[in-house]
């Protein structure tokens, strides 16, 4: 059997007084059984309950990816989701696995050691440059940056403008009702940027809380009618036949962990970027443009934009 501790000596051994050991079975759930009207605790119980409350963790935590597995974190995109395609079956040894969780999200992952890249497109403070900022700001060890792509961000609208949204200053009318993007997704950042810019209440546009994780989420809820505008890009407007009106054009990232960097999986998979496999893509997507795809932004620093 395993090692039953009193109620003395988990005390003892959690460095804390008798009576707080019996406010942690309560409302913290700490492992307990009661023998004969005592408290006893299973030792390795106890020390798995730890380790689940454990929130602190170190920055780089040390974990297992198989050689031929390619682990992407970050926005997601609807020209990504094909290259990925096109990848695996071309280099069929390769598998790639993404994690859509939002540029910060990618930004985060890779910090952390959890992805081997993160796809960003997050709109700095000066509007003239994308990312940079917020890869400073998290990591110490700066990554090396390759343009994906540029593409074209702005407001997705039904079909015909019914509603005659102008811009976003129309969002604030009582018959107009918004689907939005996630917190932490570069499309949300420029969207309450812009907000803030023209001074318009976020609290004041009907659906503003009603996010959706995906691009062509938010243009199905336009599609089906459940809202009338949503912050996106043109690609999702030109697949669904619904119109669109364009703010700007963005330069969207993928942002690679430096010791990684010259791994033959990301080799290979960076060197799909110059490939007409992928370059006749763009036969089927409006709103996406290649000229800088494949090219290193970071460390040979890119500056302008389209």
């Amino acid at each position: 059997m395993d090692e039953l501790l009193t109620t003395k000596e988990l005390a003892k051994f959690l460095h804390i007084n008798e009576k707080k050991v019996y406010t942690l079975i309560e409302e913290q759930g700490l492992p307990a059984t009661k023998v004969t009207g005592k408290w006893l605790f299973p030792k390795h119980l106890v020390e798995r309950w730890i380790e689940n409350n454990t929130i602190n963790y170190p920055l780089k935590r040390a974990f297992n990816i198989p050689s031929s597995l390619i682990v992407i974190a970050g926005s997601n995109d609807i020209l990504l989701d094909k290259f990925l395609q096109i990848f695996m079956r071309k280099y069929p040894n390769y598998i790639v696995a993404f994690a859509n969780v939002g540029s910060m999200g990618g930004i985060r992952a890779l910090k952390m050691g959890n992805c081997h890249i993160a796809t960003s497109h997050l709109l700095q403070e000066d509007k003239k440059e994308f990312n940079f900022d917020y890869i400073f700001q998290e990591m110490k060890q700066v990554p090396a940056v390759v343009n994906f792509c540029l593409r074209e961000q702005g407001l997705i609208i039904a079909k015909g403008n019914p509603k005659n949204i102008k811009g976003l200053e129309d969002l604030i009318s009582k018959d107009v009702k918004i689907v939005n993007r996630p917190k932490d997704t570069g499309t949300r950042l420029w969207f309450d940027q812009e907000l803030k810019k023209i001074g318009i209440d976020p609290a004041s546009i009907e659906g503003y809380n009603n996010e959706k994780k995906t691009h062509l989420e938010v243009g199905i809820e336009i599609l089906t009618q459940k809202a009338d505008a949503g912050p996106g890009i043109r690609a999702v407007a030109s697949i669904l036949g619904l119109d669109f009106i364009p703010f700007h054009w963005e330069r969207f990232d993928f942002i690679i962990d430096r010791d990684r960097f010259f791994d033959q999986p990301i080799q290979t998979l960076l060197s799909l970027l110059h490939e007409e496999d992928f370059r006749n893509l763009l036969k089927n997507f409006e709103g996406y443009d290649l000229k800088y795809s494949g090219r290193m932004v970071y460390p040979k620093y890119y500056k302008g934009n389209k």
